[in-house]
């Protein structure tokens, strides 16, 4: 069954024969709207689709495709004649992969023979090859629309149409478009903007001139063509030649389709109309278009999302600042003594009042479960400001960790958060000498061989540097009666700064009451100017005045002590205890005097307090004004640090 363009076409040329053939004297003319059924002669990659497209380039890079009208032309070129005035209109569309990046384009041409196997694809647009381009033997004229600019052939952009003679060479050239009727304005088409586009070809043999016009389908024939220019065919085109399509595939995905085409020769009229109803459909590009329901669902699902996601983005963003640490390069090699935030706060229940062991100057101290080795822990939180200094507070951290010593709490190691330290200590059961020393009626006195064993053990002391931008203004802080005068001016701690610490811890343990307390705790004179407070060392140094310096041991020992040993302690914790640091004694002439190796000096009858010193020469309480100065710049191990074993 012979389909209805098929039938149109061999109507016309029956008619032609009917008329004395196909000479220039006579005319020839037909109509494709739409190919199927088409006897076109096609070769390379050009096929007609089931929809009916003229398919002229496919997917396959580096190839060549030509679709001629079946039967040649006569022109009546070459029969003394001249050639016959022609017309031809089609719509095409380019599809490419990308909308700004094609192959190169496609071409409407007319050939001596459908036989083009010499040329080559890409630019060559598959009528000429490289040797050939620009020779008269070509006897080609072609009506190029390119989308990629080869500078080769002067090509004056990538989206332009071009008359070509025996050459991609253009004789003529204009940018892809049309001129308004209404306007006049110039109006840009894209070739590869995938939408179908129509094109008119004249020829004037009488005039000797070719004449392009363009516009998008189905809008009619703009008045103003889009390009003119002169150019005589007779020296060109065959007597008997064929017309049709060529086109080339390069890299780039690409596909030229031609969707109707109609030509006419001689007569003086232009091309039959196309019918543009019966114009077959483009494939469609891209997804399909997207249901109602769809269109009401997605924006509601969309919003969904959007609000989980930021749900979920907030908690994670509360999560991460809940366990946030501070880390710093330089901590790798202490990685280790390194505890995650997260694994403290989990292992204290976050921190809860519950777990809370204690609170003091350096910070609150809770009880802990570490989740994965479920040890029992006590973690210290100190505060903390500054950076500087930080490193080797934690080298020292580490190193103390690294002490085993059944009286002093194994520090395990630590975490840093912005603006907070956290210490994590063994978790002691029987508590810390604090305990026994000023603790509850339930937990047993120390006797004086205890307290003179604990006394000759090692002693801690931590510290903790934070140098600011003026080193005038660094504070420090600590238990109260345990700073040496020195490092409230410098907040710089030094061995003869732990010696007077030392000497603080020695009063404590003797006499079993705090370096300085309340007065309505005490119940009893300080012998200073400050009668809001109770000063242990001016207390002691009184009694020595006295001649009664053992009056100072616990009274609740009951007397049951060593006398002499207890007169040393005492001693050698004032001596250590002296104002100027100079006057101090080392920490190994310390232990010499309390072993008994060296005689301990006598204090001399001027020997003042500092705490004495400062209110006669300011009316003012020393300690007094280091209660008021606050920050984290130091903290020191004392009684509460050291930790019982044994039973106790």
């Amino acid at each position: 069954m012979v389909s209805l363009p098929c039938l149109v076409v061999l109507l016309l040329a029956a008619a032609v024969e009917a008329a004395g053939g196909g000479g220039g004297g006579g005319g020839v003319e037909f109509v494709y709207d739409g190919f199927g059924g088409a006897a076109l002669a096609l070769d390379g990659m050009a096929t007609v689709t089931p929809g009916g497209l003229l398919l002229l380039t496919n997917d396959t890079d580096m190839n060549k495709g030509h679709a001629f009208h079946p039967e040649p032309v006569r022109f009546g070129g070459g029969g003394g004649g001249g050639v016959a005035s022609f017309s031809t209109t089609f719509v095409f569309a380019i599809v490419s992969e990308f909308l700004d990046l094609s192959t190169s384009g496609f071409a409407f041409l007319v050939a001596p023979s459908r036989d083009l196997t010499a040329a080559m694809p890409q630019q060559y647009l598959g009528m000429f090859n490289a040797s050939g381009n620009g020779d008269a033997r070509n006897r080609i004229f072609a009506v190029e629309f390119d989308t990629v600019r080869n500078p080769e052939f002067a090509d004056i952009n990538n989206n332009h149409v071009g008359v070509d003679v025996n050459s991609l060479n253009s004789s003529a050239a204009a940018t892809a478009g049309y001129y308004d009727d209404a306007t006049a304005a110039f109006q840009n088409l894209s070739l590869i903007s995938r939408q179908p586009m129509q094109v008119w070809v004249d020829y004037d043999a009488a005039a000797a001139e070719v004449t392009v016009a363009m516009a998008p389908a189905r809008r009619p024939r703009p008045k103003k063509p889009l390009l003119s220019t002169a150019v005589n065919l007779s020296t060109v085109v065959a007597d008997a030649a064929y017309v049709g399509f060529s086109s080339a595939s390069s890299i780039v995905l690409c596909k030229h389709y031609v969707l109707s085409w109609s030509f006419r020769l001689g007569g003086g009229g232009a091309a039959p109309a196309l019918d543009y109803a019966k114009l077959p459909k483009l494939p469609r590009i891209g997804p399909k278009p997207r249901s109602k329901a769809l269109t009401v669902a997605l924006p509601i699902v969309t919003t969904a999302i959007v609000l989980t996601a930021v749900a979920v983005g907030f908690l994670l963003l509360r999560r991460r600042l809940r366990y946030a640490e501070l880390r710093e390069d330089w901590e790798v090699e202490f990685g280790p003594h390194r505890f995650s935030f997260k694994d403290l706060y989990d292992a204290t229940g976050g921190f809860k009042d519950k777990r809370l062991l204690g609170a003091g100057g350096f910070g609150r101290v809770y009880k802990g479960v570490l989740p994965r080795s479920r040890t029992e822990v006590a973690v210290k939180r100190v505060s903390h400001e500054s950076r500087q200094g930080m490193r080797e507070f934690i080298a020292e951290v580490v190193s103390i960790g690294r002490i085993r010593h059944r009286n002093i709490v194994q520090l395990l190691g630590y975490c840093r958060r912005k603006g907070e330290l956290l210490l994590v200590y063994d978790y002691m059961p029987n508590g810390s000498l604090d305990k026994y020393l000023h603790g509850c009626d339930e937990k047993p006195i120390l006797d004086w061989a205890q307290r003179i064993y604990i006394i000759k053990g090692d002693f801690g002391l931590a510290r903790l540097y934070d140098h600011g931008v003026d080193p005038q203004t660094t504070h420090v802080v600590g238990t109260m009666g345990y700073l040496a005068p020195e490092m409230v001016r410098s907040g710089k701690a030094t061995t003869r700064s732990d010696v007077f610490a030392f000497g603080a811890f020695l009063l404590e343990v003797t006499c079993g009451r705090r370096p300085i307390e309340e007065e309505e705790v005490a119940g009893a004179s300080t012998g200073t100017d400050d009668d809001d407070r109770f000063v242990l060392v001016d207390w002691v140094l009184g009694r020595w005045r006295e001649g009664a310096i053992t009056d100072a041991v616990d009274a609740k020992l009951g007397g049951e002590y060593d006398a002499a040993e207890a007169e040393l302690v005492l001693r050698l914790g004032l001596t250590c205890l002296h104002p100027s640091p100079a006057a101090r004694p080392s920490m190994r002439q310390v232990m010499q005097y309390l072993d008994g190796s060296a005689p301990l000096p006598e204090l001399p009858p001027t020997y003042v307090t500092f705490n004495m010193l400062a209110a006669m020469d300011t009316h003012q309480n020393v300690f007094g004004a280091w209660s008021v100065r606050r920050s984290s710049a130091m903290s020191v191990a004392t009684v509460s640090d050291i930790g019982l074993s044994g039973g106790r």
